[in-house]
């Protein structure tokens, strides 16, 4: 009997392996959402060290009275600036927009984000915008020093601080083109993921049905693209102020009009950075407490309710500048009102977790984290609202307390709380538990041995900004300060011995290692290149609850009969 050859296999050019295929340049020119988040949350933590760095150098400084650990201030002065850019710029912004970029077409049941070419250069702008930012470390700021150029007018750069003729430095310039093109990226991000979630979400996801995380999403673009053009504004004007000798906020015409601007953006910024992280946490708690979220159609209403009171309570920053008497009475009950969409989050959280079978995993054990240390900053934040208590501290390490409590308890805690839930999606492999209890307890110890005390020195009247002091009654504790900063640096080092063991010897995850509830832990771990072999249709906010469901309850199938010859 004749046989038909089959088709030799079309034969690739090995050019085309070799620029395609290889793992660099695989990396370089992908357009898979998955890949650009990992290169997002990679640049992001990178961030997130050398910001800690430049922290726990400060700390030293401040450690003792007097100390010449840092005996030039003008490099304090760019080290303080530089920690709060890199935290909020290139640590958390970054950070939270690759957890979105990962898993929000996964969560809405599409193959990829909408325009993925759009999605790389949003990434690769960031890049571009860190070395733009810390090219002032090889521009020598004084030839005859040789210190470095680095913005040196702290993370919110104010004129006169940042003004020409009181500011030479090129590390302004630097750090004002570096922010725009930051937020460049940022507005390509958020249209990104508003087009993928109204556009391509699965068969059946009405937008009821969208897990919290997502919407958390979309609430974070909205705020991006409102709130960013007027960053944009602020510093582009203050560039041309330094360029070309025009007078938008020299002293000559309205220093106060760059805060305005800067403010109407980095307000809201702050919700930017923990709202994603309120949408991981309404995520990690249902699924460890064995309970659906409690109150889903208000914890949505409570996502925009914070979104449209964050656009309007910005002058809160600037209570000690002259505003009118009403201005203030207006803008500090906007602040207290804003308490009220959060306290309807947490109650939620509180209620979804009461009465449940709570597993206190690593990932919940840093959701309940969260919700201690942001409670802490949001009483403080009410303290603050009050005009007359605003302008006793505000220029006291009472509001770097505060800060760091809302920032860093509500961004921190919440990437640990995603990185532990989500990283066996993402790796195949489980982080090991006890290094997660570690890691957890040495965070929360230090963060509030660092942070709980520093608002005594603020109710003593410690001037934030200052390179060292003279008070001997500061100094005990400013030292315990300083060492528990150390242990929040030891809590970091553990959780990259986590996951540098984890990525070769971690128990495997399979598809679903924590008996999920959305469309992610359906597919493998990680997930294929096109995510779905085929996209799911959608029946309730629980979709892979119920496939779970009802392939345990479906009937065995009948095996067909054996042929008779």
């Amino acid at each position: 009997m004749a046989t038909v050859a089959k088709p030799a296999a079309p034969v690739l050019p090995a050019e085309y392996d070799r620029t395609f295929w290889s793992p660099i340049t695989s990396w370089l020119t992908t357009t898979d959402h998955k890949l650009i988040a990992q290169m997002y949350m990679f640049t992001g933590f990178m961030s997130f060290i050398v910001a800690g760095i430049f922290a726990l150098l400060m700390r030293v400084q401040l450690s003792v009275p007097n100390n010449t650990f840092i005996g030039d201030h003008e490099i304090y002065n760019q080290l303080m600036s530089a920690h709060g850019t890199t935290m909020i710029f290139f640590f958390t912004i970054p950070m939270m927009t690759g957890v979105m970029n990962y898993f929000v077409p996964l969560m809405v049941g599409a193959r990829d984000i909408a325009f993925p070419r759009v999605n790389a250069l949003g990434y690769w702008l960031i890049p571009v915008s860190i070395f733009i930012y810390y090219a002032g470390f090889f521009i020598p700021n004084n030839f005859a020093s040789g210190d470095p150029s680095l913005a040196n007018a702290g993370w919110t750069g104010y004129p006169p601080l940042s003004d020409l003729k009181y500011n030479g430095s090129v590390g302004i310039d630097l750090w004002c083109v570096s922010i725009t093109i930051l937020g460049l990226s940022s507005i390509m991000a958020a249209v990104n993921f508003l087009t993928t979630i109204l556009a391509l979400r699965a068969p059946g996801m009405k937008l009821t049905r969208l897990p919290l995380f997502v919407w958390a999403s979309i609430s974070t673009s909205i705020l991006l693209l409102i709130a960013t053009p007027s960053l944009a504004a602020g510093l582009i004007l203050l560039l041309i102020d330094r360029e070309f000798h025009t007078n938008f906020f020299t002293t000559a015409g309205r220093p106060v009009l760059f805060q305005h601007l800067f403010w109407f953006y980095s307000h809201p910024a702050v919700y930017i950075m923990i709202l994603p992280g309120f949408g991981v946490i309404s995520e990690v708690i249902p699924v460890f407490s064995r309970k659906a979220i409690f109150g889903y159609e208000s914890m949505v209403l409570a996502l925009f309710g914070i979104v449209f009171l964050s656009l309007g309570v910005w002058a809160h920053h600037m209570f000690t500048v002259g505003l009118n008497i009403y201005v203030e009475t207006l803008f500090m009950a906007l602040t207290m009102a804003i308490a009220v969409p959060t306290g309807v989050k947490f109650f939620n959280w509180m209620g979804t977790a009461w009465d449940g079978a709570i597993e206190f995993k690593t990932p919940m054990k840093f959701a309940f984290g969260f919700l201690a240390t942001f409670l802490i900053g949001g009483i403080t934040g009410i303290y603050l609202a009050a005009v007359p208590v605003d302008t006793q501290l505000h220029q006291s390490y009472y509001v770097v307390a505060h800060l760091h409590y809302v920032l860093f308890g509500g961004s921190v805690f919440t990437i640990f709380a995603g990185l532990y839930y989500w990283l066996p999606k993402i790796t195949g492999r489980i982080l090991n538990e006890r290094l997660g209890n570690w890691n957890f307890w040495t965070l929360f110890v230090g963060f509030n041995g660092t942070f709980l005390v520093m608002h005594t020195l603020g109710l003593d009247g410690m001037p934030r900004r200052i390179a060292t002091y003279a008070r001997q009654d500061w100094a005990a504790t400013n030292f315990v300060i300083t060492v528990s900063a150390f242990l929040i640096a030891a809590s970091v080092l553990i959780f990259v011995i986590n996951v540098l063991y984890s990525r070769k010897r971690g128990e495997l995850a399979g598809p679903d290692p924590w008996d999920g509830n959305s469309l992610e832990w359906s597919v493998s771990s990680p997930p294929p290149p096109y995510n779905f072999e085929r996209i799911p249709e959608v029946h309730s906010r629980e979709p892979w609850k119920d496939m779970k469901l009802a392939a345990r309850t479906a009937p065995p199938a009948t095996p067909a009969p054996a042929p008779a010859h």
